[in-house]
């Protein structure tokens, strides 16, 4: 053998055993992450993680190339992994809906749904301009499955952009458009109204805010950055319950908003001349063109329908933990807020949680944390599959299974067993609502 030969003998077989290691390295790499990515899935699936619970992401697995790009954009933990070179959901009860994973995916193998193949979720009808079945009548925000801030506040400037493209004239004594709801859709919807020269009104059952209003003080809940109309930019990260409230309120002052709290909205009626009659609480009424319905999914707190529920030292929200020192108290629940609520309160108060399963399911990772940690420290009691019987004055009647009823002396009982969706007021103005199976949210095709 020649020494040309011999030479690009041994060039050639060192490409090989190069290329052979590079790949030998791949698939190693490869397969330990889809080891760990698999190993947090079966972990999810124990701890009741891995079915959705509201919106969520779905993989179309034909079209997917697991270029990581969903993860590195998603701002959660863990909700995506790879798995055999293509991505997979791990905690999807824990999405937030932020939709970066969408937008971010090179090939478009993503869609935002909301609902399962088996489970299903209630959702009115709206149409890709937000409008429902009922002419006039607009939907955005969390009620349409859109329970991000961020995402709440485009779709109330875009509902707001469909009904100016069906302006009617202005007319003496009608509102261009009512909107029901001071949460973020409701307040963005506002901002844009007047941008737009429409005249309108907001109105709010409880305080500005909406659902934001009843989140502990403290509760981060906005991560991202959004656009107000007539304000621009927001560019608040790891913003608290408070910041954000503060900047609506200095926003709606500057901007000379018609916002009216607690005032509830009853009944909406559809008149003559294709125009709507609100009517309130507070006995007014308005006649408007357009209505934009910006309300939360849980339009009514859940009961648990026990004796002594009803007395003043119930309530159903924590509004400013930090006033509340020195109480006997009991939180009822096993979901975020329940957990938030009682970690929030547990340094000031003797606090007990009763929960009705013997773990908790579906908490986000660093809740699931807390709790664990506030526990094995004694800076809380955890009652599980336990049940409460009844309520007093000065205590409650708590049954845990297989034990008789035991009577623990009490200040305050804060129930968070999630709240209904506002059907009954929805059918009554004409709104279809249809379970929805696996539902692709179209403001995100």
């Amino acid at each position: 053998m020649s020494e040309v030969v011999l030479e690009q003998v041994i060039i050639y077989g060192s490409v090989f055993l190069l290329c052979g290691l590079t790949i030998a390295l791949y698939l190693g790499r490869k397969s330990r992450k889809t080891k760990r990515t698999l190993k947090k899935v079966q972990t999810a699936k124990a701890e009741g993680l891995f079915e959705p619970l509201s919106l969520h992401p779905h993989i179309d697995l034909n079209a997917c190339i697991g270029s990581g790009a969903c993860i590195t954009a998603c701002p959660e933990k863990d909700i995506l992994g790879i798995a055999n070179g293509v991505a997979t959901v791990i905690n999807t009860s824990n999405c937030v809906g932020h939709g970066a994973c969408f937008h971010s995916c090179p090939v478009e193998a993503i869609s935002l749904r909301i609902g399962t193949e088996t489970r299903g979720v209630d959702l009115p009808h709206i149409s890709k301009e937000y409008e429902t079945n009922i002419k006039g009548m607009y939907i955005a925000g969390e009620l349409g499955g859109m329970g991000l801030i961020k995402n709440s506040v485009e779709q109330g400037q875009k509902a707001i952009e469909s009904m100016v493209k069906s302006k009617k004239a202005s007319r003496e004594g009608v509102l261009d458009v009512v909107i029901i709801g001071a949460g973020p859709a409701g307040i963005a919807a506002t901002l844009a109204a007047k941008e737009h020269g429409m005249s309108s009104i907001t109105l709010e059952q409880d305080s500005l805010g909406g659902t934001v209003y009843t989140f502990p003080r403290s509760k981060i809940v906005m991560t991202a950055p959004m656009n107000l109309p007539l304000f621009g930019k927001v560019k608040l990260y790891d913003t608290n319950k408070d910041e954000l409230l503060q900047l609506w309120q200095k926003v709606i002052s500057e901007q000379q908003l018609a916002v009216r709290e607690n005032t509830k909205v009853d009944q909406i009626i559809p008149v003559e001349d294709d125009t709507f009659k609100v009517l309130t609480n507070t006995g007014d009424t308005y006649l408007c063109n357009q209505v934009l319905l910006s309300i939360g999914r849980r339009g009514t707190p859940r009961k648990l329908g026990v004796p002594g529920e009803d007395g003043q030292n119930v309530a159903y929200r924590l509004l400013e933990p930090e006033r509340i020192s020195g109480k006997k108290i009991i939180v009822v629940g096993g979901g975020d807020s329940a957990i938030e609520s009682a970690l929030l309160l547990m340094d000031q108060n003797e606090v007990t949680l009763s929960y009705r399963k013997d773990k908790f399911a579906r908490l986000k990772p660093k809740n699931r944390d807390k709790i664990q940690q506030a526990e094995q420290q004694g800076s809380l009691a955890v009652l599980y599959n336990s049940n409460l019987l009844s309520i007093s004055s000065r205590s409650v009647l708590i049954k845990e299974d297989g034990e008789e009823p035991e009577e623990y002396p009490n200040d305050l009982v804060y129930i968070f067993a999630g709240g209904e969706l506002p059907t009954s007021f929805l059918e009554s103005a004409g709104v279809k609502i249809t379970k929805r199976f696996g539902h692709v949210m179209k403001s995100y095709k």
